[in-house]
């Protein structure tokens, strides 16, 4: 059983965090402490937000379950004694089963292409390595590039799944600092079982007393995402329903605001299927950062709508 007891402290985060769509929804104190220490960047990454999703989790559930794993930054905060993650992304799901199985060598994947691209032309090095990856996808190469990449953005194109990002400005985390964050991410993913299935096979796998924690690729911000481009929402929503008709707790994160607020996603949603609606802080966007060349995003705060069943 994982269990999450009460907290006693604020959440920390302010503004937008606390817009709620009921009245009598207050600020949840957090059951769980931040963790910031990134392995991957990715696009959606939710870690930053996760000490606040959580807090919205049931007290009590039994196995946790993430469909959409992604960079797993809800997975890592919540570290969950028994946890099934997946994704469809099998390079992605690479990374996360030798993160497990052979931790040494994810270190040294890491640390040999960093070694490449800073002893030699670090653009040349860079686009070697994406071409590599392009030409037969791959968890070792997938890994440094999403570290490398211009505004750690992975975008992909819908036709062929081809990695077009190119190299980002910033030196790479050396390799003895990736090769900490590695032990501690094992540490904290260590009750995870990794395994490559569609979101529908997963949540099927969920029993009375589990809770899923649904975060698809956004419909509106998030079409470069592999994937993201033929996700269908609807199917989702019945799959939801399906695990709510099973006694499942489901909590779903979802385009939400935008750009000071204003709203972005307009799905209607099937009545009755989710019970409560808030609103989470993400901070400002990722992926405007990268479309906007880098300028200054004060005016581009981002809130997703978190959804539950209960």
């Amino acid at each position: 059983m994982n269990r999450i007891s009460d907290g006693s402290g604020h959440d920390g985060e302010d503004g937008l965090m606390q817009r709620m769509l009921f009245e009598n929804d207050l600020p949840r104190a957090s059951p769980v402490a931040p963790f910031k220490t990134q392995l991957l960047k990715w696009i959606g990454s939710k870690q930053r937000s996760a000490q606040q999703i959580i807090s919205y989790f049931p007290n009590e559930f039994d196995r946790y379950i993430e469909p959409f794993l992604g960079s797993a930054g809800v997975l890592a905060t919540l570290a969950p004694k028994r946890a099934i993650a997946s994704d469809v992304f099998q390079p992605l799901i690479e990374i996360w089963q030798t993160l497990h199985d052979a931790p040494h060598t994810l270190k040294d994947w890491y640390a040999t292409r960093r070694r490449r691209m800073m002893s030699g032309d670090k653009v040349g090095e860079y686009e070697k390595i994406k071409a590599s990856y392009n030409a037969n996808p791959n968890g070792a190469d997938l890994l440094f590039l999403c570290r490398s990449c211009y505004g750690g953005v992975v975008r992909f194109r819908k036709a062929d799944g081809f990695m077009s990002t190119p190299c980002g400005i910033h030196t790479p985390i050396d390799a003895e600092s990736f090769a900490a964050r590695v032990e501690e991410w094992r540490r904290r993913t260590a009750g995870a079982s990794f395994q490559v299935m569609d979101y529908v096979e997963a949540m099927r796998k969920a029993r009375k007393g589990d809770l899923v924690y649904c975060d698809p690729p956004y419909k509106d911000t998030q079409k470069i995402l592999y994937g993201a481009q033929a996700f269908d929402l609807r199917r989702l929503f019945e799959v939801i329903g399906d695990c709510k008709r099973r006694s499942v707790f489901v909590a779903l994160s979802i385009d939400g605001t935008k750009r000071s607020g204003d709203l972005v996603c307009d799905i209607a949603m099937p009545n009755g299927l989710f019970e409560r609606e808030v609103f989470v802080s993400c901070g400002r966007s990722m992926l405007r950062r990268f479309q906007m060349g880098g300028q200054t995003l004060e005016k581009e705060i981002v809130a997703d709508r978190l959804l539950l069943t209960y």
